[in-house]
């Protein structure tokens, strides 16, 4: 693998509106344009000009056990062409039989991101050419789709602070189409081969609007998109494995003035690579037309390597799809308990007649996301961080066992189950709730620092049966040391770092964390850090 040098430089914040450092990949001659001292002023000034506009089109693969018009397996890493029927190869004569199941799956999406479903639905062929696409056309929805329209609350996320915010987007359309297969290139070789294990694996196309503003913001949508569809079951959302990929197109503007041309950057799959890419898109169509050239409506790919983004095709080469309907397929048609009776028997039958039932997919709607983490901090007055993060790591349920069953504090427990107990459970293990609620109350009650509660939980998982958290963090020394105590180590900290001190007094507030992570090392860790901070500030005001 390549080595990326990195170099570091300024942006300005989209949440916050202000500069943080952040390093990207040197490669790219416009970052090391930016990145000279000698214009670091002018570039801040013609950042903060520019409006960046993406709208995305999410690709979510549908969690069924088979594909969207036949019964080849969608099972992830099968040998290669070993899931592959006669219809997914184009074979002469072979016709597509409708999914109901990857139906029922697209209708419960649309319910739960609050689109417009149509009853009526229909399919298109859409023409292109590409070596793993046997057909020469993909089947899609182009001109009535599933359903349109919709909203999803999201949960906006920094990626330079911790601060977050409750957003909204709003949905062109869900529409139903198959995947194409893979294309295996082997360049020692020079031949590229073809797996047609993915040709036929259905898809859920999910178009936003164009209400984004940067790469934080996209990827905190495609985030919560993500948490929705494996709440609800009907995309398993691993990314890394192509269940998810995102096409993002983007264009600048000034305040007050039309949109400009857009790009697109296609095939995003991890939610890193779509806020660099979107970024790093946003400064290169800045840059260019800084210097007076002009954006070209093109479609481009991310280059994890460079950190850029690439040229794939520009507009003289886009396709004419030739979009026709689907002659094989017949409307699909949906219905409610109330319409079933008379449209069997009336004029849509001459439709498909199907035997899905909306009021029925409704009643699967799980509880969403926004609606927990809502209960969380309507009933348990936590902040939206801290519900947003026990929701996605799912231990809001230990949550509220915890606080109401045993009485802790609601913020002592999200912090011991967000900062400690999680990587304590990523490894495999596990304690008894009634042992995890003591440690809570010591810890809420100021006898043991956060610094404590990882070392705790190592020893006390050790034992079985029952268990004193208290006599051991006492035998372990893990206990809160006096306040008298922590003073007199800070006093001896301040002595031996004259140097720190004075560049703290001299405003650069960032060495009180090398002062405390001082002081802590010394105590081992028997003392919280906002302790620990109060007391040197109030030492150093003297």
């Amino acid at each position: 693998m390549a080595v990326v040098l990195l170099s570091s430089f300024t942006r300005r914040c989209t949440f916050c509106h202000q500069f943080h450092q952040r390093s990207i990949p040197l490669s790219s001659k416009l970052t090391r344009e930016k990145s000279s001292k000698t214009d670091s002023k002018s570039h801040h000034s013609s950042i903060d000009k520019w409006i960046g506009v993406v709208g995305l089109e999410i690709h979510a693969q549908i969690n069924t056990s088979s594909k969207l018009f036949s019964r080849a397996s969608t099972k992830y890493g099968g040998n290669t062409n070993s899931q592959v029927s006669f219809f997914d190869a184009a074979l002469p004569g072979t016709l597509p039989v409708l999914n109901q199941s990857c139906v029922e799956a697209g209708v419960l999406t649309a319910m739960a991101l609050k689109c417009q479903i149509n009853k009526i639905s229909t399919f298109d062929r859409k023409h292109y050419f590409y070596a793993d696409l046997p057909a020469g056309y993909q089947i899609t929805q182009h001109q009535k789709p599933l359903a349109v329209g919709g909203e999803v609350v999201y949960v906006y996320q920094c990626s330079h602070t911790s601060r977050v915010e409750r957003r909204s987007a709003e949905l062109v359309q869900i529409q139903l189409e198959q995947d194409s297969g893979k294309s295996l290139h082997d360049t020692n070789e020079g031949v590229s081969l073809i797996d047609l294990n993915r040709a036929g694996v259905g898809l859920m196309e999910i178009v936003t609007k164009p209400d984004f503003c940067g790469g934080d913001d996209a990827a905190s949508f495609v985030r919560e998109l993500r948490d929705i569809l494996m709440t609800i079951n009907t995309c398993d959302g691993k990314m890394a494995e192509g269940s998810l990929r995102v096409d993002a197109n983007i264009s600048i503007h000034k305040h007050g003035q039309p949109l400009g041309v857009r790009t697109e950057v296609k095939n995003l799959n991890s939610l890193k690579s779509i806020r660099l890419a979107v970024d790093n898109e946003i400064e290169r169509q800045i840059g260019i037309i800084e210097k007076g050239g002009v954006i070209v409506n093109e479609t481009r790919s991310y280059d994890v390597e460079t950190g850029e983004t690439v040229s794939m095709r520009d507009k003289e080469k886009i396709l004419d799809y030739r979009f026709m309907p689907e002659p094989n397929l017949p409307p699909l048609v949906l219905h409610t308990k109330s319409s079933l009776p008379s449209s069997m028997t009336t004029s849509s039958s001459s439709f498909t007649t199907s035997s899905i039932i909306l009021d029925e997919i409704e009643g699967k709607v799980n509880k969403l996301p926004d609606t927990t983490r809502l209960h969380l901090e309507t009933k348990y007055n936590i902040p939206l961080l801290h519900s947003m993060q026990l929701v996605r790591e799912r231990l809001h349920i230990l949550f509220e066992t915890l606080v109401t069953k045993y009485d802790c504090s609601p913020m002592a427990t999200s912090s011991i189950l967000l900062n400690h107990y999680k990587a304590f459970q990523e490894a495999g293990r596990s304690l008894k709730e009634d042992v995890l609620s003591e440690m809570i109350h010591m810890y809420g009650s100021g006898l043991i620092s956060g610094g404590s509660v990882s070392v705790l939980l190592e020893e006390v998982s050790k034992l079985d049966g029952v268990v004193d958290v208290r006599e051991i963090a006492e035998s372990k020394r893990l206990m809160v040391v006096e306040k008298d105590f922590i003073m007199a180590t800070v006093e001896e900290v301040i002595v031996k770092n004259p140097k720190t001190v004075k560049a703290y007094r001299k405003g650069k507030t960032n060495q009180l964390k090398i002062l405390s992570g001082k002081v802590l090392k010394k105590l081992e860790g028997r003392a919280s850090l906002e302790t620990v901070n109060n007391m040197i500030c109030e030492r150093l005001r003297d």
